[in-house]
């Protein structure tokens, strides 16, 4: 028998037992009260299983979507909304590189909710691009700015894990 349907059964017979009944009722009460149980218990299976298959469905679409190649032409665009005068990547040194993280998160914050995940790929791409343009000056980064640019990388990826949480949520709840 599963826990919760053993607690269950003995806090029912326990009630029962101060009771002027006989054990045959008291029996009859015990097997309705397990039947109620096990239905409960049987539809919350039904509910797991059904949001499990969803979770899963939810999971190939974004593997299909991450397999496919972003549009060069369509990142670069992207990259010049979100950094502005600093979408030369390659080209930011120590002293530029704080500020394009805080345009960068700026921006993200300001668009993140109307994006879709195909957005947040391009976005991620611009954010994995930044990030190894600091690891290339980082050295020469004063320890202030560098501890900055973490922050805003954290809160990147904190935004980014939020979204998928929210949209895989939503799709384990749609029908």
């Amino acid at each position: 028998m599963k826990t919760p349907v053993l607690l269950s059964l003995l806090a029912a017979a326990s009630l029962l037992s101060s009771c002027d009944s006989t054990p045959r009722e008291r029996q009859e009460v015990v097997e309705r009260e397990t039947q109620k149980l096990d239905t409960l218990a049987e539809r919350a299976a039904d509910k797991l299983r059904v949001a499990g298959r969803r979770a899963a469905r939810f999971d190939s679409v974004s593997r299909i979507r991450n397999r496919q190649p972003l549009d060069p032409a369509a990142e670069q665009a992207f990259g010049n909304e979100l950094l502005g005068s600093y979408s030369a990547i390659g080209s930011l040194t120590p002293a530029t590189i704080e500020p394009a993280f805080v345009q960068f998160m700026q921006q993200v914050r300001a668009r993140r909710n109307q994006w879709s995940q195909r957005d947040w790929d391009y976005a991620t791409a611009i954010s994995r691009q930044l990030n190894a343009q600091f690891r290339a000056v980082r050295l020469d980064i004063k320890g202030r700015d560098e501890l900055h640019i973490r922050a805003l990388q954290t809160e990147f990826t904190a935004l980014e894990t939020s979204r998928d949480v929210k949209d895989l949520g939503e799709a384990v709840k749609q029908p």
